[in-house]
This record gives C-alpha cells, structure tokens and sequence, in this order.
C-alpha cells in the first residue's frame, strides 16, 4: 500500500525544517520548490478521514498539524528570507492556485489551502503583513501576490482587504498590478468585495494619467467578476460603458477579451456580448480591432455558446464577407473559418438562415476559398464544406433552380486534389515531413466522414485514389528520370528516400480506405462496381515496383478482408448488392487472391524483413484474413530467438491456425492451385488436404458437408493450446492479461458449440419419417436439456464479454465494438438454445423446468431473453418487442423491459450489424414455432415442432459461424492491464495485518482502494471507485495451505466475478439515483438464505488512484475458522461511463474466534 500525502506529512514536515536551517542558500530555495511539488499532490487529496488514520497508525487529524507547521515554515522563511526565497515561496503557491483553478470543476476536492483546512491562517497572514508593511516595493509586491494565492481565507480579514484596496492607489505600478491580481482573486470568492472593487477599477480606468500597463492589469480583472449574476451583469453592463466612451486601441482590445469571457459564464450576456462584437467586425475597423473579435467570438463558440445565440444569421455573413476580402491575413481568414464550423456543427439543421436568399452566394464563398494556394486556408475551407455536406444531408433548390447545397461529389474530388497539390511539391524536393503527413491524413479523415453520411460516394472515392496513386508513381518516375540526368545528384539515396516516403503515404491511404469499406458495409452499399474499382486499385498498387513488399501485402489482403469475406459468404440478393454467385467470387477467387498475398509474404521473409512481416501478420489478424496470418506467423515462430517472443508468436500461431479451420469450413470446393515456390505450394497442399475436406469425407472418401463439431473441437484446442502458450508470461505483470481472457472467452464458445453440435448429432432431427419410440424420446429430452443447459453458459458469457469490455481502460473503439458484437453473439445463441423453453406445449418443457435444471433469478429463461432484449433495444426495436412477445406467450413474464444491459451499442459497425441480421431470423423463427405450437394438441405433431427448434438452432449457429471473425486490435497492445489493489485491516490496528473478530459480531473493516499501471496519460478521469466484499459461511479446510489461500486467481477462472460484477453496477446505479431522489442504498446484504454475505464500499480516489473507505460485514453467523474475503471493484468517470478493475492482489483473509 502507497503512502499518501497524509502519512507522509511528519516525514515532509521535518525534512522541510532541517533544510531551512541549512546555511546553503541554493539547498533552501531546493528544498522549498521540493514541499511544492509535495503540496500539489497533497491538494489533488480527499481529506483524511478516520479510516486513513487507521490504515496507516496515525493520530486522528495530526496531517493538519504539520500542514499548518508546513506553511508557518514558509512563512518563516517569507518574513526573514533574502529575495530568492520569497520569489521561490510565491511561485510555489501560484503553482497551487493554478492546480486548484484547474482541478476544480468537477471535483468536491477542497485543496489544502481551503479556510477549514488551515486553522493558524491568522499567523500566517500576520507574517507576510509584515513583510509589507517593512519590506520595499518588490517585497510588498511579493506580498501582495502572496494574500491573493491565500484568497480563500484571506478574503475574511478586514485588514488584508485593506491593505489589496489602499495598495491599488499607490504610485508604484509594480504595487499595484499585484494588488489588481490580489483583488481579482478576492473577486472571485467574495462578492462584497467584487461591488467594492468594481467602483476602484472603474476610477482607475477612467483616470486619465494612469500608467497604461496599470490601466490594461485593472481591465483584465472585469473577467473575474463573475461570482453571482447580479455583480456579472452590473461588472459587464459598467464594462459595456466603458468600451462605447474609450478611445485607445489596446483599452479595447483588452476590453473585449475580458467582457467576452465574463459574458461566457452567464447565457443571459452571450448574444449582448455578440451584439457588441459584429459592428466591430465591419470594413471600417482596423484590421487588429477585427481580429480581437474573431478571438473573442472563437473564445466563446467554443464552448458551444450558440445554443443561447438568436442573431447566428448575422454572425455568419460577417464571418463569410471576411474569408475573400482581399487586406485580410490568411490568419484571420482561417480562424473565420473555424468560428464558421463551430457555429455549424451546434446549430440545428431547420434553422431558418438556411433560407435566406444569400446562402448560396456564401457557400460559393468558401468554395472559392477551399482552392485557395494556401494550404491551412483551403483546409478550413474544406471543413466547412464537409461539416455542411454531412450535417444538412438534404439537397435544397434556391428559388432560380440552382443547388444550395454543394453536391458531395464535388466536395470528394476537392480533397482529393489538395492532396495531390500537397504531395507534389515534395516529390522535387525529395522530402516528405511529418506535417504533410498529418495534413494528408487529416482530409483523408474528412473524405472519410462523407462516405459515412453518402455512401453512395464509394465507387468515387476509390476511383479518385485509383487516380491518385497512379498520379503519385507517374510523377515520382517522372522526377526520378529528371535526377537521373544530373551527375551531380546522388541518385540512389534520394530514390531509397523518396520510396520510404511514398510508401508511408499509400500505408496512411490503405488505413483509409479499410475503413471506408467498413462504411460501405456498414450502409449495404459494396456493390459489384465497388469491388471491380477496389480491384484495379490493388492491382495498381501490387504490380508497381515503386512499393516494398509490406505495401503490397497489405493491399492485396484487402480484396480478402473479412468485409469482402463477409459479402461472399453472406451474399444478398437486393438489387446492386454482391452476390456469393456474382462473377468476382468465381475461378477460385477466394484461395487466388490468398495466394497473392503469400507470395508477398515470402518475399518478405526470405528478405528476412521479419519485423515488417510481424505487422503485416497482426493487419491480417486485424481484418480477417486468417489464411494468410497462418502463413506468416508459422514461418515466423522458426526464425525467432528469444524465448518470451516464441512464447507469443507460438501463441498467435496456435489461434490463427484455429480461426483458419473455421474459415476453411465455409470455402466452396476450389481447384488445385500452385504456388510459385516450395514453402507455398506445401502449405496450400495443407489447405487443401487435411483441414479443409478431410474432416468432410464419408467413409467411401466421398465428401460430405463438413462435420462442424469435429472441425470446432479441433480449434477449440488449439484455442486452449494458444492460452496455455502464454502462461510463462503472465506472470510477469499481468502483461498478457487481455490476451488469455479474450482466448479462452472464444475457446469456451467455441467448446459450447461443440456440446450443442454433439448434442444435435445424437438426435435424428433431420430424418422426417422416422418413428420416435419411448427410449428414443427419453434420450431426445436428455439430448435437448443439454441444449437447453448450454443456453445458461452462453448468456454467461455474454456477460463475461462485458465484463472485458468494461475491464481494459484505453481501449480503442474499433476493438470495443468488436468485443461487443461477440457479447451480442453469445446472447443470440443463448436466445437460440433455449427456445424449448419458450414453448410451454411442448412435451419436454415440463422436464426441462422441473429437472436437472435450477430456475432461478441467476439461471432462468426470462434473465436469457432479458440479456438479448437490453442489447437490441437501440438496434432493432422491432426484433426487441418480438422477443418480450416471446416471453408474455411462454408465461415467464409480462415485461422485460425494466432490465436493461449497461453496454447497448449505439453503432451500428461491421459485425453487429451482421449479428442483428442472424438475430432477425432467429426470433422470428421462434416466433413462428411458438405459433405452430399453439395450433396443434397431439404428441406426434408437438414432436415435430421440438425437430424444427432443433433445424432452426443448427441454421443460426452455421449463419453465425458464416459472420466474418477479426481480432480486436486492443489484443495487440501487450502491456499491463490497469487494475486495483485492495488493502484490508480490522478496526483494532494492534493485530499488525492480521483480521479478527468475535463469533457473533460484525466484522468492521478499513479498505484501501489503490489502482496499478495507470498510465500518465490516461485520456479519462476517473472520479469516484466502488467496491463488493462477498464471503460465504464455508471456513477453509484445515489442511489447506494458507500461502495457497493468498494467491491471486485468474478472471477468466473467478466463477464468481461475473455476477458480483452485476450485482456491484446494480449498486452503482442505485448510488447514481440515490442523489436525485435523496434515498441512501443499502450498503451491505444477506442473500440465499445467509449462504452469501456482501458488503459495499466507495471511495473518494486522489490524482494517483488512491482511496480509502470502511464497511461493515456481517458475519455474525459464521463459525468459528478462517475465511477469505472475495471481492471486485470498478468506478465511474467524468463522462458518467462504468469501467471494472480487476484484482491484482491477494484476496483477504479474516478468523472468527470464540
């Protein structure tokens, strides 16, 4: 357990002491910016509270003492130090109010200079009062700086406010701007003090010899008056004033900066203040007085002000007059641009200054400015276009028939040719630097977002790249033979050069265009012109030698991505869409394009280019392209040396070899083909030979269709043996923590799937005039239990996918949905299993709820339907209702809806949207079972509704294996996992680690939550943690080695943690509604008839993830023995998101004694 700021306060304390009464005048000012940094991070802490004292053996309250000892030291040394040390104490409180401004939205973290906090404020006020009143002018001023960092209780002292105010008249400028940054700061706590203020500023402004310098200080204190509404408005209408009588240029400029931030802290002054701001933007002002106004008009859309606004007309024809008026910079030009597609982009689609008659001349504005030369103008230009192409989707006619929306057509072959006009240049130079890239990408991300909203715009968007890139070759040649000609010029090592360059460039294209067929396919929008134009994109990229061997792999995996292999396997037949019999899946399409990307492969490795091999197998894994992956990783695994890297990439190989049986399975019978050399001619003897038919043959060797079980139980062990390949590692730091879990949460569904696929075999559903005798019925039903039980173990892990979901903090979108549609998946199949029971006429469903089965909350039907319900709800609300339908019919209950799951997915990606489809037809497919099940009594036509539940069970699980399968690319991010650490101690701190407590008594419990691993720069804030104790009344066997006990357990194999992560968002939620309906949630529970005992705890976390709470665990009918303390914990950020922790330490242990 790490010491926080509050055990660690004597420490400081006295090492503060000990280094003030150095003689060393360097080791003093060290020593004081040292407590500074100190000081921060004890200002980022909760108040200690008595469970820290406990925790950590302390006396209640002593951290205030030597907090208080800590300032009366600085003070000290503020009263009776040389300049330096009075300069090296005020820089390390500025620091501190800069630390406090800044944490404190969002926060209830007081600081450490907090009046309640600091309890001999007085004395040390009295300190640096004499200072000022002995000092000269810069100590004085020092002083002054010194009151207002100590505002928060400063602010009370009748004399120090005497001294800010007296000191604002003085003749000293270096005085009196310190006293202005004094008042500001009392202004903003105090405000009594700001109507004072107010009346001194306005003397101080409007004093004709006041030092400018004083006269701007005091000007910049009116955007701290915004305490209360009432001192705001009166402090902006008296700034209002003054603005209409000033004369003076920088008086306005200031002026308006500080009237446009103070007008942002209230709604009611933001269109006074626009008002204010657009007469000054007209031909007339000076062109310094327009761009104050762009500032501060881009200062307050960028809070998204505009809501509030009512003149936005207006402000935009301003904004567009100045994007081609001739004496304005480009600066300016582009920050109008900005404020342009702010003002877009918070502004809803039916405002009426669509309409005006100008619109369109205003749009031709910005066209105009999208082609300017400049390249940072042309950009912003570009982003207002897109923003208004995607936004207002519709194509509105003006009144003489012209488009007032620009057509997106047009827009994509603008990008397109900035992108070109950006790379041209650099092609002579022969230098491509980092910023060309960033820009590339940036309007790649724009052409991105419009085949999004269009995606109609595909076959467009890859036919310009097409042209694009061949532009790109013709001209590199072209320049290439230009150099060749002059002696002078080393040929070779700008060719080597401008070929590393230019293959960065088309890499930065191929990500584009990955996920502008993730677009495509999301919208149903890949048609056969599509792929024919992706094609001869490929082709054009793979047969130029300008591209290394990495370039041309990962373009010619495209044309076998899983969003291809997804087209072809799961053909449509709506009009224009791929068909699996369409012409560009024909002539062995699938195992040809493979082929291709094996012989890029090879020549990578026989290159020895292991590393650009390495990346070219993780971007296979990535899309889909299993085949491929199984060759690269099986060669690498041979040309490795270290043992950790054989670890993982005899992993990698074991699971790609399993998806690649999978995906083997689904292949039409293709012709022989041969490869170019050795290598790849026996692995496609491989393909073709064992995996992929033999597994289908008959005994006569005829094939069949293929046996799924058996192929499935083969790569669930290879599954299993990938898993077990990196048990060595993950000791090591939890390193391959995400790894192991995601491997065996795809092995166990995999290993259901054989269960079901075993089960299934053994029941002669397909046969239809075969005679059902009893014995065969009775195993029938023993068959479909084992179905039926499956289904609990699927929804489970449903939940479990989750719970690795929610677990890995940082994970990238793209690998979230992807874990998400797996969770989908699971609950689909789940749904799929079940469906006996959803049929209450059948003879079997007696058995199945009376049997072998528990029905209860935690394994019942209606939790299985509940689980699909609150994943669909946002994806297909008609499929949602079909299934609560389900549930009403079978009995199990009237409405579902009350049971939401955390994790709806709002998205619509790739896989999900092929998940909703298998969803669609297994619902109504239950549907229509349930239906025929109602029309019909005896037990011959009963039996064979229970056949076509078993067909329509087989058909979703063949069209759920034919969804196309890809890694999440978070798999790849092998670093440790950011968990918590649970530290435990009893109320009597004499026990030195060890939990007691009496036979009969609660056990009352300090706990200390601590994240590991949390990284520096973790995008979120975590703002407050929460935690479940549970234990069961089960004492640990006497031979049991208690060492053995205080391992930790893995997540994947914690059977419990599944549903204590339920039961703890179920708390979260309550504690979440507790605020809004002043309920207080019940902090601990008895369930199962006190067979489960569960506490909960929260926690208030510091800047380093640390925090401390009690509870109370009632164990007072345990007998005597020892017991361990199971538990899991989560917490919940800034933007209200949950996220779950996985325990990194060992599990607590407690005895109960008489």
């Amino acid at each position: 357990m790490e010491r926080n700021s509050t055990a660690c306060a004597m420490e400081w304390s006295i090492e503060l002491e000990m280094a003030l009464r150095s003689k060393n005048s360097g080791r003093r000012v060290e020593a004081i910016l040292q407590i500074g940094q100190r000081l921060e991070q004890w200002n980022g802490e909760p108040e200690a509270t008595t469970t820290v004292y406990n925790m950590f053996g302390l006396v209640p309250r002593e951290e205030r003492l030597f907090a208080n000892t800590i300032f009366l030291r600085l003070a000290d040394a503020f009263l009776f130090g040389d300049r330096l040390i009075r300069v090296s104490i005020v820089r390390i409180f500025l620091s501190l109010l800069r630390h406090r401004r800044d944490k404190k939205k969002g926060t209830r973290i007081k600081g450490i200079l907090a009046k309640s906090r600091v309890h001999n404020h007085l004395e040390l006020l009295k300190r640096v009062k004499v200072v000022f009143d002995s000092g000269d002018v810069e100590s004085r001023a020092l002083a002054l700086v010194l009151f207002g960092c100590w505002a928060d209780f400063a602010k009370d002292s009748a004399q120090i406010r005497y001294l800010v105010l007296s000191s604002l008249v003085s003749s000293n400028v270096l005085e009196v701007r310190a006293s202005l940054f004094a008042a500001g700061c009392f202004s903003e706590l105090a405000d009594d003090f700001a109507s004072v203020l107010l009346e001194v500023l306005v003397n101080i402004v409007t004093y004709p010899e006041t030092v400018s310098s004083v006269r701007l200080a005091a000007v910049r204190v009116f955007a701290k008056m915004g305490f209360s509404f009432s001192i705001a408005n009166r402090a902006y209408k008296t700034g209002l004033k003054l603005v209409l009588d000033s004369s003076g240029d920088d008086f306005l400029f200031t002026m308006l900066v500080s009237l446009s931030k103070l007008a942002c802290k209230s709604t009611f002054l933001i269109t006074e203040q626009v008002d204010l701001l657009l007469p000054l933007l007209s031909h007339e002002k000076t062109l310094c007085v327009r761009a104050t106004v762009l500032r501060c008009l881009h200062f307050i859309f960028a809070k998204g002000m505009c809501h509030s606004l009512f003149s936005a007309a207006s402000v935009i024809k301003a904004l567009f007059s100045m994007i081609d008026e001739p004496g304005v910079s480009s600066t300016m030009q582009c920050e109008a641009l900005q404020i342009l597609r702010q003002i877009l982009l918070c502004t809803p689609t039916n405002s009426s200054w669509f309409d005006i008659p100008e619109f369109a001349e205003l749009l031709a504005i910005v066209d105009n400015a999208s082609q300017s030369p400049i390249a940072s103008k042309s950009f912003q230009a570009t982003e207002v276009l897109v923003s208004v192409v995607t936004k207002f989707r519709r194509t509105e006619m003006g009144s003489g028939g012209d488009c007032t929306l620009p057509l997106p057509s047009q827009v994509v072959s603008l990008i397109m040719n900035q992108i070109t006009l950006l790379v041209k240049p650099l092609l002579d130079l022969s230098q491509f630097c980092s910023t060309v890239f960033q820009k590339v990408h940036s309007l790649l991300n724009l052409l991105l977002l419009l085949v999004s909203e269009h995606p109609d715009l595909g076959f467009l968007v890859l036919d310009k790249v097409h042209l694009f890139i061949e532009h790109l070759v013709n001209t590199y040649n072209n320049v290439m033979v230009g150099r060749q000609a002059d002696s002078a010029v080393d040929v070779e090592f700008i060719e080597e050069q401008n070929k590393a360059a230019i293959s960065k460039l088309v890499c930065i294209i191929n990500r584009i265009l990955m996920s502008c067929l993730e677009s495509l396919n999301e919208a149903g929008a890949i048609t056969n012109q599509v792929f024919d134009k992706l094609k001869l994109l490929v082709e054009c990229v793979c047969r130029c030698n300008l591209f290394d061997c990495y370039t041309h792999t990962i373009y010619s995996l495209l044309l076998h991505s899983y969003v291809i292999w997804g087209c072809m396997v799961n053909g449509d037949d709506e009009a224009g869409r791929v068909h699996r019999t369409s012409h560009i899946f024909s002539q062995n399409y699938f195992i040809v394009h493979e082929l291709c990307s094996l012989e890029f492969a090879h020549r990578m490795l026989m290159q020895r280019d292991c590393w650009p091999a390495y990346k070219a197998g993780i971007y296979a894994i990535c899309h889909g392209a299993w085949i491929s992956a199984d060759f690269m990783f099986t060669k690498l695994v041979m040309k490795v040396q270290s043992d950790s890297c054989c670890r993982w990439l005899k992993s990698l190989s074991q699971w790609v070899y399993s998806e690649r049986i999978i995906q083997l399975l689904l292949l039409p019978k293709q012709r022989p083909i041969s490869g170019n050399c050795l290598e790849i001619k026996e692995f496609l003897t491989t393909l073709s030979g064992d995996d992929l038919y033999e597994i289908g043959q008959d005994v006569a060797g005829n094939t069949n269709e293929p046996d799924y079980s058996q192929a499935l139980a083969v790569a669930h062990q290879r599954l299993c043996l990938a898993g077990n390949a990196l048990e060595t590692n993950f000791t090591s730091g939890k390193t391959f923590c995400f790894q192991r879990w995601f491997l065996a949460l795809r092995a166990k569904v995999l290993g259901a799937l054989v269960e079901i696929f075993k089960a299934l075999s053994a029941i002669p559903y397909k046969q239809d005039n075969i005679q059902v005798g009893e014995n065969m019925m009775v195993e029938s039903h023993i068959f479909l239990k084992q179905i039926t039980q499956t289904s609990f173990q699927l929804k489970r892990l449903s939940q479990e996918f989750d719970l690795i979901a929610t677990s890995f903090i940082g994970m990238d979108c793209q690998s979230s949905k992807i874990i998400k549609a797996l969770a989908l998946s699971c609950s689909l199949l789940a749904v799929s299993a079940g469906f006996a029971f959803y049929i209450p006429s059948l003879p079997v469903f007696e058995t199945l709820t009376t049997c072998g089965l528990e029905i209860s909350q935690k394994c019942s039907p209606m939790t299985v339907i509940q689980n699909l319900v609150g994943r669909l709800w946002n994806l297909d609300r008609e499929t949602s209702t079909n299934l609560c339908k389900i549930l009403e019919t079978s009995g199990w209950s009237q409405n579902c809806f009350h049971l939401q799951s955390r994790n709806q997915i709002f998205n619509n990606g790739c896989e999900v949207k092929d998940v909703v489809d298998v969803c669609r037809y297994a619902v109504f497919g239950i549907v229509c079972l349930q239906n025929e099940a109602n029309k019909v009594h005896n037990e011959e036509n009963l039996s064979q509704i229970t056949k076509n539940g078993l067909q329509l069970l087989s058909k979703v699980i063949l069209k759920w294996i034919r969804i196309p399968f890809r890694a999440p690319k978070y798999f790849f991010r092998v670093r440790p996992c950011v968990g918590s650490e649970l530290f435990v101690s009893d109320a009597d701190t004499r026990n030195q680690g060890r939990i007691f407590v009496l036979e009969g008594f609660h056990l009352s419990l300090n706990l200390c939550l601590q994240l590991k691993s949390k990284p520096p720069d973790l995008p979120i804030r975590l703002t407050r943690f929460y935690c479940i104790l549970y234990c069961v009344p089960k004492p640990a066997s006497d031979g049991q080695n208690m060492a053995q006990m205080q391992s930790t357990s893995l997540a994947w194999e914690n059977t419990d943690l599944v549903e204590m992560n339920e039961r703890l968002f179920q708390y979260v939620t309550e504690c979440s509604k507790k605020t809004k309906y002043g309920k207080r949630c019940r902090d601990n529970d008895i369930d199962n008839n006190g067979k489960l005992v569960t506490a909960f705890a929260d926690f208030e976390p510091n800047e380093r993830g640390q925090g401390f709470s009690n509870c109370l665990l009632d164990v007072s009918k345990f007998p005597v023995g020892t017991y361990r303390i199971k538990w899991h914990s989560c917490c919940i950020d800034s933007q209200g998101s949950y996220w779950s922790f996985l325990p990194l330490n060992a599990e607590p242990i407690f005895t109960v004694r008489r």
